[in-house]
Formats: C-alpha cells, structure tokens, sequence
C-alpha cells in the first residue's frame, strides 16, 4: 500500500501533541523497533534513553518522515502516517508545520549565514515572502539570544551558539512538537543549562518535546518524564526522578552504569 500522510477524518482528538502505537520498523531486514506505543504532550519535555540500539534515534526519524516504518500507526496533531514507503516531499506539508527537527551535529548549511540557514523552511516550505522570513527568523534568533551572530556563518559559531541556531530553524515553521538527538552532547555544563531553561521556555509555550538523550544529569534537571527503550519497545517509563533515581528493569540499571 502506498504511504500517505492525511488529515484525519474523524472526530476523534488526538492524545497531546504525538501518539504512536504498536509501532514496528526495521533497519534493513533486522527489526529495530517492535510494539513501539509512545505518547507526548502538548507542554511536555519527554527524554527517551537506552543503550545503543535500543532504536531511540529510529523514533525520531519515522515521526519526521525520514525513514519508513512497517505497522502500526503515528500521529502528530491531526496528521495521520501510514505504514509503507516514505511519500514525497510534496505530500509532507503538513507534517513539516507541526514538527521540527533538531539533529545531533546541527546539520546546518555551512554556505548559508545563520539567519538564511533559519529562514529556509519559511521560504522554501511554506511559502513566505522573504520579508516575513527575515522577520520570524530574527524573533527567533533573538529570542534564543544568538541575534549578535545573525551574519555568522557556521564554522564561525560556537557549539552552543550553532545548537541555538538549529533549534531557531526547527521552530521557524512554528511546529507543535519538537525533535531533538542528543542536544548536550557538544555542550559544556554552563551551556546544558542555559538550553534546558530555553526547552522549558518553549514546552511552556505548549510545544510537545521528544528528546533523544544519555544525559542522565540533563534528563533529571530538564525531563518530566522519562521513557527507556530496549529492544524496540517500552521497557520502563515515569518521572525522571522516579526512573533514573530507583531503576527497576535492567535496561535502566545497565544504561545508568
């Protein structure tokens, strides 16, 4: 059957912000996610841990759309994916407008300044004039306190200042739910801070985030609740004090060694 991304037809509200069910992928022909049922809020900072290959960063890739799944259902506020082949670009409009993507080496175009890097999903997805454009990325830029390196490029910003960057551009389509993959990992302890608070601010805002994380210390501070993957499906989840402090499936214990 060929995949789609639709509205959904029905009444029926969706859970918060994403809600995914009995989800199955595969990388190749191995099994990485298996059963997979996830939810996140509106409001809400969820980290999702485990060991390497427990499939976390598989989760993030199918509900942006960058990598197919093979059963089971996602849903994103009022989108609907379907099981089968990725659809093209053309088809994921609505997608892109509900969810943004923070990838783990920022991924940002090394040609582009950090403000044409923000402005492109407005431009070119959305339809903005380059006036609107300009103006939504400098809010954001400003709001994240990287305005003063607008006119930079890249390799010329910090890793706090390029992470910044980044998370200005997933929110210039202004999506309900954020993606992130492993966001402190180039950051220093004073800069795991200031972003936690900036994550706060913007679950605040009523944006639902999903954060890809070995953080534990970050994931205490900042998570309100915890989901810890093992072999492609749920093997324990709660607070983050509650699963991290007093870990009872091995899974916790071994990632927390």
């Amino acid at each position: 059957m060929e995949a789609v991304v639709s509205a959904l037809v029905d009444d029926t509200p969706v859970s918060g912000t994403l809600r995914m069910r009995a989800l199955h992928a595969l990388r190749g022909d191995k099994p990485v996610l298996r059963g997979l049922d996830l939810d996140v809020a509106a409001g809400e900072i969820c980290a999702v841990m485990g060991v390497s290959g427990a499939g976390k960063t598989t989760v993030l890739r199918v509900v942006a759309a960058l990598q197919p799944f093979s059963s089971g259902t996602v849903e994103i506020d009022g989108v609907s994916l379907v099981p089968g082949p990725l659809p093209p670009e053309s088809r994921l409009r609505a997608l892109r407008r509900r969810v943004g993507v923070v990838f783990q080496s920022h991924a940002l175009f090394e040609h582009l300044t950090a403000l044409e890097n923000v402005m492109l999903a407005p431009v070119h997805a959305l339809g903005q004039s380059r006036a609107d454009a300009t103006a939504t990325a400098e809010r954001l830029l400003a709001s994240l306190g990287v305005s003063g390196r607008a006119h930079a490029y890249p390799r010329q910003l910090s890793g706090g200042e390029a992470q910044r960057v980044a998370i200005a551009r997933a929110l210039a389509p202004d999506p309900h739910l954020l993606l992130m993959d492993e966001p402190t990992s180039a950051l220093d302890p004073a800069r795991r801070s200031s972003l936690g608070e900036s994550l706060r601010t913007l679950a605040g805002q009523g944006r639902g985030l999903l954060i890809v994380t070995h953080d534990t210390d970050f994931a205490l501070s900042y998570a309100d609740r915890v989901v810890v993957l093992s072999q492609g499906t749920v093997a324990e989840q709660g607070s983050a004090e509650q699963i991290l402090r007093h870990p009872m499936h091995e899974a916790t214990r071994e990632l927390l060694k």
